[in-house]
Order: C-alpha cells, then sequence, then structure tokens
C-alpha cells in the first residue's frame, strides 16, 4: 500500500514539473518571443508596424511584456510607441 502511494506521487510531481518547462516561439514580426507550457504563457512583445502617412511613412513598435496564467492575463505592460 505504501509503494503504491509514493508511485502515484512521483506520476504527479512529474506531471506538474513537465507542464512547468515552455516551448519557444519566435515570430517574424520584428522580435516577439513567446514562451507557452500548460500553466503559464509569457510574451515579450516587439512588433513593428508600418503605417503610412500622407506625408511619410510611421512606424509603430509594439513592446512590452505580457504574463498569463491558466489563460488569465496577470501582467501587461505592453505599449504602442511611435517612431
Amino acid at each position: 500500500m505504501r509503494n503504491k502511494k509514493k508511485k502515484i506521487i512521483t506520476i504527479i510531481m512529474l506531471l506538474f514539473v513537465f507542464s512547468l518547462m515552455p516551448v519557444t516561439i519566435h515570430y517574424k514580426d520584428g522580435g516577439t518571443v513567446e514562451y507557452r507550457a500548460v500553466l503559464y504563457q509569457v510574451i515579450q512583445w516587439q512588433s513593428i508596424n508600418n503605417k503610412e502617412n500622407v506625408s511619410s511613412k510611421i512606424f509603430y513598435v509594439y513592446k512590452g511584456l505580457e504574463v498569463k496564467i491558466l489563460g488569465i492575463t496577470v501582467y501587461n505592460n505592453a505599449q504602442v510607441k511611435g517612431e
């Protein structure tokens, strides 16, 4: 009985550790990097968007950090900056 409990606890701990290991995704939008695991998601935003104005081209850069735990955003300081 005691040996069976140890096996179950070991399996649960291994599943928990594997659910914390992230997969890194690099986007081709200017440097955005996403770290995604089962329990959380961290996005380092750096997206470049160019919008044409009548007189000149203006580049907008979306920069910041966003953290989600279980799909709920807990931290987001991403902002659009014009250059």
